[in-house]
């Protein structure tokens, strides 16, 4: 037995056929020249074949015994379909255009009943049929385009309900033959030889999917979104175009892009693996295969499924991958059922194929003994079996034991490579696999960074039994206990921000529980004290820092500490503070909707919205008030006793120093009652987490301040992505024009103005749960480009808002795959959410994930993209962006790109300087071209193509033009120097290159006779300044340089006056050819092959003429004859 092939590692499925249906058709006497099988039908329990006769066998999966059969005396059964919500349904269609419904009545073991008929394509061949499940409907389209729907009529529905409505009803009749059906949620997807069209049958509207006719059969379908989206996400269609090409398109259907697989399906085809014949696996690459796909089904997981009379072919489509394809003869139909195929062949047999996975093949061959077979697949696909994942499926003593199986006499070669596949293995962490086996079993869980296990029960474990019992217990305790409740309980309580993370609250505890043994008023004071500990714990830290370099204020801070330890606060006066709290905050909100309306009805004014000064000093005026109500006290402030101040919340600063001494202390004495220390002790300063932002905060209030002399630690606001206390929907819907305002209209004041004012960063990092997130993202790119801490303070925001997104958890587990997959099922995409999640992607996969981004244009731009990622990774982010659009669109698509003409010139630099070669290999030291230095290969040389064939005016090709020059990049500088009508530094450039092939194309051949003068005697001075000795090499187009070998073939390359006056000889003769070379006083000796050439131009040249002459007599006397 010969050497197993090894496939790609790219290929990780295959198609198995392990049952034989021979003997079913057999049995049915479907094997014979008189009865054939005509159509199939699959669903989870049934396998419906129709037949030649008019009989519909109805076959039970489970044993593949036969059950029942209907009979037909209209013809031959043509198209069956099970209905995929009640299998008690099977709608058939005959060859005389009968459409009928079964009901099977297996449930209550009745007779199976015809329900309903329709006549409504008599005469004509049915060649599709559908179900909408919901509503027991069936769709057919005929040959001749109508589409009609039947209503089943079952007794489950009533009796009355066929007379109520009309049980038969035509839809539509499209242009042309129909080719296949499909229903998704109240749309009927039509596919006719020319169009595809899209039909709401609810609502009666139709419509085409794109813009572009074919001609053929050509399938669609629906596709099904990943299980992960939310609930109600819209289903996908998918339309297959001429040259192996496939529509992606919305449910609504706007085509989103176009698949083309044409090259992709140049890779060999995989082997089925059947027990009839061995696999066959020839790594041989294919030509690209032009193919139209008469039908799209939906197969499996997120697979498309497609084939010809010769071939099936599997798809990822979301990727856009080929998952595989394999040679299968006579294909006529295939149904599908996940991921099981049941293929019905041109001579009537049936064959019963599952796509699996390697390793999950070679298991269901080692349970069915097929030792050979199993093995070959171990060796076909080693990279499948390799890792320790694997080995839950398939252990290595099992491998080991099918080893045994194998026989030395005929199968010495498959041993070998079988052992060379289980000395790879990776054996399985039976430590973590058995924790986390034991953990799976019956909850879901993810590992930290940290390696904790976080476990998420499962609904119906028994860990959730437990909390339920507990819980239930616990309400009905509060229920028995609700007499005794002393007043009404306040569920929320005002939070500070930055003491909730220091330390959590009791209201964010995993079960909120309403324990109703606890008193409520100690309930909220404790609440109080845990609200405000936090910020105390910060200011007290600012204070002792400040004393430590104050010496003399020693005495009063112990005095102080000594005072809060023994100040004790009563219930009552706590609660009066709260309600002091309250009402305060609710007076600060109406003051700041009554200046958010006055500052809008300001800004309607004209004369107020034209003029800057006016408009400005009308926004200071708001936001001193949303800085009243909504702001944190400035870092730099200085208070009466000294210290610094901690940025707080305004309710915050609200509350009087004894209640925070108060609430200090009876934290103390719970602390000291629990048996927990109290944060810090004298002398020690609590540690307090540090965070890094980039930006600024609030400006110095004066020029005294700035110029003190006096260093201060320089602090940076966090990002608020959330305001520190609810606003209603309204007002929070007048604050976010005008901060968008405040900060669009903050890029016209100067930099005095901004000293006195809060700066642009420290005002979007403190009011970004205000702002307009598209309007920011937009400023942060046009206005403020060259402010960076801008663009990182608003991408900060962004991830700590998407921070709880779904995707956040695939993209750090590091597939970029799924990672793009959970991107793709977010749509329709929000701009700033999306940015987020790809600058995720690259932290984690680099260059990569930034390769993968244009998927996601026009969403994320260029612009993006510039700022987010170096320049090496922008530009292959560029390249493949370029590259995605048609060859004929890739000019225009890259000038609608440059959204200014100086981005052109920065991108080819960018482009020259990044994967191209050294300049001294392609400059001389004096600058001049190096010979055959064009033949170097530029790792963006299409890109470059493109730049420089760009429309532009004069200056900026003048520039691109030297720029080329000073990179050596010559088929970009010559193309140039002939748009600027250069063509004497042009044809100097291709004689120091010496290549004839240069001047082949169109702008770069001589013109006029003087201009074949100038390139002669250029190349006459080009020849005597390279010394052969020098010459001896030559540039490959992988960048490497390989010896001349002095063959005739490389001297007619060379752009000597030989090669020229050749070249000058084809165009206006031999003659005149050595006449010009003779004025441009170079005498010449041609070579034996010059001078044969020249000869052959001759006798060419005579017989053309004399050619020319016979037809002109010809023309004439035809002409005199028509005459006479």
């Amino acid at each position: 037995m010969p050497l197993v092939p090894v496939v790609p590692e790219s290929q990780s499925h295959v198609l198995a056929e392990f049952d034989c249906l021979d003997p079913l058709l057999s049995a049915l006497r479907l094997d014979s020249g008189r009865l054939k099988c005509t159509c199939l039908a699959v669903s989870k329990r049934w396998l419906a074949l129709g037949t030649s006769a008019g009989g519909l066998h109805l076959i039970q999966r489970d044993g593949w015994k036969q059950r029942l059969i209907l009979t037909h005396k209209e013809g031959y059964i043509i198209q069956v379909a099970c209905c995929p919500s009640d299998e008690d349904f099977i709608a058939v269609a005959t060859s005389q255009g009968l459409v009928a419904v079964w009901e099977l009545q297996l449930e209550r073991r009745g007779r199976p009943e015809r329900v309903s008929m329709s006549w409504e394509h008599r005469g004509q061949q049915i060649t599709s049929l559908c179900w909408d499940s919901g509503s027991l409907r069936v769709f057919a389209g005929d040959l001749g385009g109508k589409v009609s729907f039947l209503r089943s009529g079952s007794t489950k529905l009533g009796k009355a309900s066929t007379f109520v409505i009309f049980p038969v009803q035509t839809v539509t009749t499209v242009d042309s033959r129909v080719v296949q059906l499909g229903y998704q949620d109240g749309r009927l997807l039509v596919s006719s030889l020319s169009r595809c069209y899209l039909c709401d049958t609810e609502r009666e509207k139709f419509w085409r999917v794109g813009n572009k006719e074919r001609d053929g059969e050509y399938g669609a379908c629906f596709f099904p979104q990943s299980r992960s989206l939310a609930v109600g996400q819209p289903p996908l269609l998918y339309c297959a175009r001429p040259g192996s090409r496939i529509w992606e398109s919305s449910f609504s259907g706007e085509v989103l892009s176009t698949h083309q697989f044409k090259q992709l399906l140049a890779c060999p085809p995989l082997p089925l693996i059947s027990y009839k014949s061995e696999p066959l696996y020839s790594p041989a690459q294919r030509s690209s295969q032009s193919i139209a796909f008469s039908k799209l089904l939906y197969l499996g997981d997120q697979h498309l499924l497609t084939w010809t009379d010769s071939a099936i072919y599997i798809f990822r489509p979301q990727s856009g991958q080929v998952l595989l394809w394999s040679e299968i003869k006579d294909v006529v139909d295939i149904a599908v059922h996940r991921s099981e195929l049941f293929c019905l062949h041109g001579n009537g047999q049936l064959s019963h194929l599952s796509l699996l996975s390697a390793e999950r093949c070679a298991e269901r061959l080692l349970r069915r003994e097929s030792w050979v077979l199993a093995a070959t697949v171990c060796c076909m696909f080693p990279h499948a079996f390799v890792p320790s994942r694997t080995r839950k499926l398939i252990p290595i003593d099992r491998m080991e034991h099918l080893r045994t199986q194998l026989s030395p006499a005929s199968h010495l070669e498959l041993i070998g490579q079988l052992d060379e596949v289980i000395s790879r293995l990776e054996p399985l962490d039976s430590a973590s696999s058995s924790r986390r086996s034991s953990i799976s079993s019956h909850e879901s869980f993810n590992v930290l960074d940290c390696g904790i296990y976080r476990v998420i029960s499962r609904r119906g474990s028994q860990s959730e039994e437990e909390t339920g019992s507990f819980i239930n217990q616990s309400m009905s305790e509060e229920e028995r206990l609700k007499e005794f409740a002393f007043g009404p309980e306040e569920d929320q309580v005002d939070h500070d921000p930055q003491g909730a993370e220091a330390e959590r609250p009791e209201s964010s505890m995993p079960f909120h529980l309403n324990l109703s043994f606890r008193p409520k008023q100690h309930r909220i004071a404790l609440q109080a004290v845990k609200d405000s500990v936090s910020s105390f714990v910060k200011k007290t830290t600012e204070k002792i820092n400040t004393l430590q370099m104050n010496s003399d204020l020693w005495q009063r801070s112990d005095t102080q500490v000594e005072v809060l330890a023994t100040t004790s606060p009563s219930s009552e006066d706590m609660d009066n503070e709260v309600c002091t709290m309250m009402a305060n905050t609710e007076n600060d909100l109406q003051e700041l909707r009554t200046a958010t309306e006055r500052a809008t009805s300001q800004i309607q004014d004209p004369f107020v919205l034209m003029d800057p000064a006016a408009l400005g000093e009308v926004l200071r005026d708001w936001l001193q008030v949303l800085e009243r109500v909504l702001g944190v006290e400035e870092p730099g402030s200085i208070i009466e006793d000294g210290p610094l101040n901690e940025a707080r919340p305004r309710e915050e600063r609200l509350k009087p120093e004894s209640l925070e001494q108060q609430q200090q202390q009876q934290q103390e004495s719970l602390c000291a009652s629990s048996g927990e220390p109290t944060g810090h002790v004298a002398g020690e300063h609590p540690r307090l987490p540090e965070k890094e932002h980039q930006g600024d905060g609030v400006e110095p209030e004066s020029a005294e301040e700035e110029n003190a002399g006096e260093v201060e630690p320089v602090r940076v606001e966090p990002v608020r992505v959330a305001p520190p206390t609810p606003l209603p929907s309204d007002l929070l819907g007048d604050l976010t024009p005008l901060a968008t305002l405040y900060l669009e209209l903050s890029c016209f004041r100067g930099q005095a103005e901004e000293r006195r004012t809060l700066g642009v960063v420290g005002f979007l990092r403190r009011y970004f749960f205000l702002l307009d997130t598209e309007r920011v993202r937009r400023m942060c790119l046009l206005r403020y480009k060259e402010r960076p801490e801008m663009h990182s303070s608003f991408i900060e925001a962004v991830r700590e808002l998407t921070r709880s997104s779904k995707v956040v958890e695939v993209i750090q587990k590091g597939d970029l795959l799924k990672s793009l997959r959970g991107l793709r099922e977010l749509q329709p995409w929000s701009a700033p959410e999306l940015l987020a999640h790809s600058h995720r992607l690259y932290d984690k996969h680099g260059e990569a994930a930034v390769r993968s981004l244009s998927q996601f244009y026009p969403t994320v731009t260029p612009a993006d993209v510039t700022v987010m990622a170096q320049p090496p990774h922008f530009l292959a982010y560029l390249d493949n962006l370029v590259q995605s659009r048609a060859e004929e669109q890739r000019l225009s698509f890259l000038g609608s790109l440059l959204q200014s003409e100086s981005l052109r010139q920065d991108w080819l630099e960018l482009g020259l300087s990044h994967d191209a070669p050294q300049p001294c290999d392609t400059l001389t030291a004096d600058g001049q071209p190096r010979w055959h230095s064009h033949f170097f290969s530029w790792g963006y040389g299409r890109l470059l193509s493109l730049l420089i064939r760009l429309p532009a005016d004069l200056s900026s090709k003048e520039k691109m033009a030297e720029t080329c020059r000073s990179q050596g990049y010559w088929t970009g500088y010559l193309y140039l120097c002939c748009e600027l009508q250069r063509r004497t530094e042009a044809f100097s450039t291709i004689c120091r290159l010496d290549d004839m092939s240069l001047l082949e194309e169109s702008q770069a051949v001589p013109q006029t006779i003087q201009e074949w003068k100038v390139l002669i005697q250029l190349s006459q001075q080009c020849s005597h300044e390279l010394e052969p000795a020098t010459i001896t090499a030559t540039a490959t187009a992988n960048g490497t340089a390989e010896p001349v070998n002095g063959s005739d073939e490389d001297r007619r390359r060379q752009v000597t006056p030989e090669n020229l006056t050749l070249r000058l000889a084809r165009t206006v003769g031999p003659d005149r050819a050595l006449e010009i070379l003779e004025e441009c006083g170079l005498p010449l000796v041609l070579s034996p092959h010059s001078s044969l050439v020249c000869e052959l131009l001759r006798v060419a040249e005579k017989r053309q003429r004399a050619t020319i002459q016979t037809m002109l007599e010809r023309c004439d006397r035809f002409l005199w004859s028509q005459h006479a």
